[in-house]
């Protein structure tokens, strides 16, 4: 994206895109200060200041020791040799059981002769949003190669260089259509030639008249003579593509810029490419999303040119000029619908129990989870606007701005710092280590954890303008490192994550050399997009409104296409990134990378898991993302793992969220047995988005909860109470409900608490299961919280008591104690609660 420092409008065959001002220029001065990764970028970027981007498809080429392979520019993958650019195409695809992986292949170097293999003598010459362009130089010989995603060429212009192409992939075997033997060669002149080695077949072109070459069977092709003008090499995977490819190889793409507009709630996003040659005829490769979403485009015939990749299947597209228009969310702060009036009561009980129980503020000790837990309790105060109970609101605001004060203090343990190699706010903790905060340090993840901070910030600004005056510039700077428009803020990369091109986000940064690019949390990207929409909008600024709102609605297409998996789809659809039956069957991927794309997490095995955390942080403006038959798969394909009481809650509790927008009923039953909800969710959060669901009707009235008020406990097996005298033990041995104990059962999200009224101490579960519980805290806390059910199979009011610390259930021992013992509800004992 080439941006004037003001926002101004680019014409392009009459259509008028828009390019936004940034959002600042100041330099950033955080609380810890200034200092340099100990990665700095290496001799690719010489000649060049920072910023720099640290999350695109090339940056192996600037960080390390400049040597990684990269993904790209698709079809292609590269990396830069010694003398010259290595490339290939992936000619080997295979799913083993989690993933389709396509690995790597070099299958030619590009230099020329005169280069002296010195690493110094390459670089950036420059870079855009989506392309880089390489120069290898050596005196007054030069090659630059403009490297762009999605051209079916790679082309290579010279300026007083020898051509020189090594095969990666054993010996040349024909050139020109003239086999070569062990040790043969040949010379031809000429301005297409044809070569096979070890890859396949490629086609040389040369744009700048006949050009004599040299191909020798061990694996060289010398140009006879010093050249100037340009060659363009291209994989040619069938004999039929050879007619596109010959018409169209005049005209070669140099650079594209980014930009778009907005109507309303629709968004174009153009890509524009600087074509020399007829820019009509520019051929370049779509991947499934561009053509779901391409307005009026030029298609030649599938057959007549294609890839595999990772994503799919590339096919050719005709013009310098692609439209792709989307809808963007006009959900921002809550749900469009309010919540169920059947689900008001338990929701207004759990903010309020909720908030009333807020966790200490602490020093945090990292971004992620902090960035998660603030962003959670921050939905607690627009949900209680929502049911108007802004009695609530203040309490929240008061913790918020309490907890992100700790960003603002040097001496906390994870404190932001402007990283001056590279250009942006990282932790400064890990400025050296990349296992800290999950590489932040290292540029990993950065709208993963700065989403959040935004939108928790976001909820402050809404509440006090003081505060937003006070430290709004210092929020603004993780805005800045994460959906900076501009190439004109001197301090921050351009929209550091995305890749426009691939039509998501990359997670990674510049750690182990930059060389493959993953993402696994889709979910989490949207968040970082939606953390600037509420920062955008709470602090009036319309041109970052709409940008967030088209990297929302684009990274949720994203997700939909190449991270949602739908098992009864055509494999052979053109829009299919996945042919493979047996990967589509696993319903979800969990990471996307460059050359591979599976179920599998670097964490995680469990399908909760990789489902679950593609779904989190439940928000509303993931309405639009969790598209009902993908969530009814994802519940069925994970069904054995819900079921299963040792898989944890909090995976659980997101997964049936996004299953409330095919059946929020039985996503509302199921959501009443969670006893967790992690540190990105509440119950509140939970009833809240259950309840706002699309026609939600009657959502919570078949939902189980705790009964509520005074009760005696009474056992079905012996008809005993629990007795006064013995407290605080919990013992069912009073045969008189004159000598029972009295006990309080009040709300706790999806249980409750028990407390006996005559010593007024909350009943208590055993940590080992092996003694009785009792009566004996004067405060309640997670051992403190007991889930109470009507006991399947019993007669009406007998019901079963669950510890929701331990998940074991109330058992009678013989001498009627209650026990926390039981593995299932069906070695549960059975209980009356006799109201007082």
């Amino acid at each position: 994206m080439i941006w004037p420092a003001f926002c101004g409008l680019l014409s392009f065959g009459g259509a008028v895109g828009l390019v936004f001002e940034p959002v600042g220029t100041d330099r950033p001065a955080p609380a810890g200060g200034s200092i340099a990764n100990d990665q700095p970028p290496n001799s690719f970027f010489q000649g060049f200041s920072p910023p720099f981007p640290t999350n695109d498809w090339w940056v192996g080429f600037g960080a390390g020791d400049g040597n990684a392979i990269v993904g790209g520019p698709f079809p292609y993958q590269s990396s830069l040799g010694a003398t010259g650019i290595q490339f290939g195409v992936s000619t080997s695809r295979s799913f083993d059981g989690t993933s389709i992986h396509q690995p790597t292949q070099t299958d030619w170097s590009v230099g020329f002769v005169e280069h002296n293999g010195n690493v110094r003598n390459r670089k950036a010459s420059s870079w855009d949003s989506q392309s880089v362009t390489v120069q290898y130089f050596t005196g007054s010989s030069t090659m630059t190669s403009y490297l762009v995603p999605g051209s079916p060429y790679l082309t290579f212009s010279y300026s007083g260089a020898t051509p020189k192409l090594t095969s990666a992939l054993g010996p040349i075997t024909s050139f020109a259509g003239k086999a070569l033997g062990s040790g043969a060669s040949t010379t031809v002149t000429g301005t297409s030639f044809q070569v096979v080695n070890g890859a396949g077949t490629y086609i040389i072109y040369s744009l700048s008249g006949a050009v004599s070459l040299t191909a020798s069977n061990t694996g060289t092709i010398v140009a006879g003579a010093q050249f100037k003008g340009v060659l363009r090499v291209v994989k040619l995977n069938s004999p039929s593509h050879k007619a596109i490819l010959d018409q169209y190889v005049a005209n070669y793409p140099t650079g594209v810029s980014t930009d778009y507009d907005f109507n309303g709630d629709v968004g174009t996003l153009r890509f524009t490419w600087t074509v020399t040659g007829n820019a009509a005829n520019l051929l370049m490769l779509t991947w499934p999303h561009h053509r779901i979403k391409m307005q009026k485009p030029n298609f030649p015939p599938m057959s007549s040119l294609s890839y595999l990749t990772t994503k799919g299947y590339m096919y050719p597209a005709l013009g310098n000029v692609w439209n792709l228009v989307y809808n963007l969310p006009t959900i921002i702060w809550n749900a469009p619908r309010t919540p169920d009036a059947s689900c008001t009561q338990n929701l207004v009980s759990g903010l309020e129990y909720e908030i009333a129980n807020l966790p200490a503020v602490t020093m945090p000790g990292d971004f992620y989870f902090f960035g998660g837990r603030l962003a959670a309790v921050s939905r607690l105060a627009l949900i209680a606007e929502h049911v108007d109970r802004n009695d609530l609101v203040q309490p929240v605001i008061n913790w918020l701005k309490d907890s992100i004060g700790y960003m603002f203090n040097s001496a906390s343990t994870a404190v932001p710092a402007y990283e001056t190699g590279w250009g942006g706010i990282i932790n400064r903790a890990g400025y050296n280590n990349a296992w800290i905060d999950y590489g932040n340090g290292y540029y990993n993840d950065h709208h993963f954890h700065y989403g959040y901070f935004l939108a928790a910030a976001a909820v402050i600004a809404k509440h006090d303008s003081g505060w937003l005056n006070k430290f709004g510039p210092t929020i603004k700077w993780f805005l800045r490192d994460i959906v900076n428009p501009s190439r004109n803020d001197p301090y921050f990369p351009v929209t550091r994550c995305r890749d426009w091109f691939a039509g998501h986000s990359w997670a990674s940064g510049i750690a182990n050399g930059g060389g493959g690019r993953d993402q696994e949390s889709v979910g989490e990207a949207v968040n970082g997009y939606y953390g600037a929409l509420l920062w955008a909008d709470a602090t009036s600024n319309a041109e970052i409104k709409n940008y967030a709102r088209l990297l929302i609605a684009t990274e949720q297409h994203a997700a939909q296409v190449y991270w949602h998996l739908y098992p009864t789809a055509s494999a052979t659809g053109r829009d299919q990134p996945y042919p493979e039956q047996s990967l589509r069957d696993l319903v979800t991927i969990g990471n996307v990378m460059d050359w591979q794309a599976g179920a599998w997490l670097f964490w995680g095995a469990q399908k909760i898991e990789i489902a679950a955390i593609q779904i989190l942080p439940v928000t509303p403006v993931n309405e639009y993302m969790y598209d009902p038959a993908w969530a009814q798969a994802v519940h069925d394909y994970t069904i054995q793992e819900l079921n299963n009481a040792t898989y944890g809650d909090e995976w659980k509790s997101v997964i049936y969220l996004a299953y409330s927008q095919a059946n929020p009923v039985v996503a509302a039953q199921l959501s009443s047995s969670l006893t967790s909800w992690g540190t990105g969710n509440t119950f509140s959060n939970q009833l809240y988005f259950l309840s706002t669901r699309p026609g939600a009707s009657n959502v919570c009235a078949s939902a189980p909860s705790n009964p509520i008020g005074n009760f005696y406990i009474q056992s079905v097996t012996t008809n005993s109470y629990v007795s006064a005298s013995t407290l605080p033990n919990l013992i069912a041995s009073s045969t008189s409900q004159n000598l029972a104990a009295k006990f309080q059962l009040a709300f706790a999200p999806n249980a409750g608490t028990m407390k006996a009224v005559s010593t007024n101490q909350f009943v208590t579960a055993d940590i080992s299961g092996s003694f009785t519980i009792s009566a004996s805290r004067a405060t309640a806390s997670t051992w403190e919280v007991f889930i109470i059910r009507p006991k399947h199979g019993a007669p009406s009011g007998v019901y079963s008591i669950l510890a929701a610390s331990n998940k074991q259930y109330v058992t009678l021992g013989s001498n009627g104690a209650l026990i926390n013992n039981g593995a299932t509800e069906s070695n549960s004992a059975g209980f009356r609660l006799v109201s007082t």
